[in-house]
């Protein structure tokens, strides 16, 4: 089946948290938004026909997920990701943030001490805080143009800073990496040396480009999948994130109860009636329209890649692994943050996410949603180039 992504469909109007705010967020209504994760892309088409379908029916009461449900998605992890899951080990939630704030809340004590590798997606360092948990900052390394782990660092933090906790993101949101077996068999020995809980956020798993593998950490073996919480969603692969639907895959028995337990105490134990339908048809139906968008989102980001080595010298865009996200770093237009602000939002009429938000360690550094029809990513890249041109000394 023909997908046209290159169609661009209007969202003002729509409530959309990426487009109907530009002038309260960016200064200016007509603001090309390229920022916050979620895509330009209608949903897949059998997605689509499940919701209007449900619809039709026109009673929305109480829901809960059908056996179908977890069939489909046990089979999923299976199919694409080689990881054979138990039914009993998945729990759900409206979605990963919250569920990451809750299993935070349960697992872990008010002054433990929680990691992350930073720069890193900015919710993090708020799950934590807000819970009473301290941060502990692991900077990735960046070394030739590439992102790693700096594995040394990491075992001196466990060994001296009474880290309770990894909070890991892989892929890796925003520099792009997608952590190789041997990476996070290196980091899931040093968690298990050192007795520390992994609450790994893999939503976006299933956008990996060629030559690169998605490797669920609890996979590796069964103590790391005991010590391990995995947050998963459909909402980042299929662009359904305004339904609310997550899904925790918990195999450790105790963890488990104290998370249900959790559930319940807050009431999000039941479904939303058209994320249970979405969810589903999402893994049953979903994977030739999967993989027709990462075709065109690897176009997307070596279009990136292209321009800004041909437009921008100024600037290195780092080639990105896994999710629909470019990060590209700007000092050599200027460290500042605010200032790339004033560049982007005012002279350009772009909106990139800016680099600091992700943690100091990204100031000077801009994050671009490539989730968009290829005519709309070349005009957000035209119109930062030209404001950087009209920025450069004449000749």
């Amino acid at each position: 089946m023909k997908y046209d992504f290159d169609r661009v469909i209007e969202r003002k109007g729509t409530n959309s948290s990426k487009w109907d705010q530009l002038e309260k967020l960016f200064g200016a209504p007509d603001v090309l938004p390229m920022w916050v994760a979620d895509m330009d892309f209608e949903a897949p088409p059998e997605v689509v026909e499940a919701l209007e379908k449900r619809a039709n029916h026109g009673i929305f009461g109480y829901t809960v997920r059908p056996q179908s449900y977890y069939d489909a998605y046990m089979q999923w992890q299976k199919d694409r990701h080689g990881w054979k899951i138990e039914q009993e080990w998945i729990c759900t939630c409206p979605g990963v943030v919250t569920a990451i704030s809750m299993i935070i809340d349960v697992l872990t004590a008010p002054g433990d001490r929680i990691m992350v590798q930073v720069p890193v997606y900015h919710p993090f360092y708020d799950m934590i805080a807000l819970n009473g948990r301290e941060i502990v900052r692991n900077p990735l390394r960046l070394e030739n143009g590439r992102y790693t782990m700096d594995f040394e660092l990491i075992e001196r933090q466990f060994a001296e800073d009474q880290v309770k906790a990894l909070l890991l993101c892989n892929p890796h949101n925003p520099v792009g990496r997608v952590w190789t077996s041997e990476e996070l068999t290196r980091l899931s020995e040093l968690c298990i040396k050192y007795n520390i809980m992994v609450f790994s956020d893999e939503i976006h798993k299933d956008i990996v480009y060629k030559g690169h593998n998605h490797i669920p950490i609890a996979s590796l073996s069964e103590i790391s999948a005991q010590q391990t919480v995995t947050f998963t969603a459909p909402s980042k692969t299929f662009n359904i994130a305004g339904l609310q639907s997550s899904t925790l895959i918990i195999p450790n028995k105790e963890w488990r109860q104290k998370y249900i337990r959790k559930q319940k105490t807050l009431a999000l134990d039941m479904e939303n009636c058209f994320a249970a339908v979405a969810a589903e048809c999402c893994y049953t139906s979903g994977g030739p329209w999967l993989d027709a968008l990462l075709a065109y989102l690897e176009e997307n980001r070596d279009t990136v890649l292209r321009f800004v080595e041909q437009e921008l010298p100024e600037v290195t865009a780092f080639r990105s692994e896994g999710t629909y996200l470019v990060w590209m770093d700007c000092r050599n237009i200027s460290p500042s943050g605010a200032e790339l602000k004033k560049l982007m939002f005012r002279e350009a009429g772009v909106a990139f996410s800016e680099g600091s938000g992700f943690g100091k360690e990204g100031e000077g550094f801009v994050r671009v949603n490539i989730g968009c029809p290829r005519p709309l990513l070349l005009e957000g890249l035209q119109r930062f180039a030209d404001a950087v041109h009209r920025r450069r000394p004449q000749q």
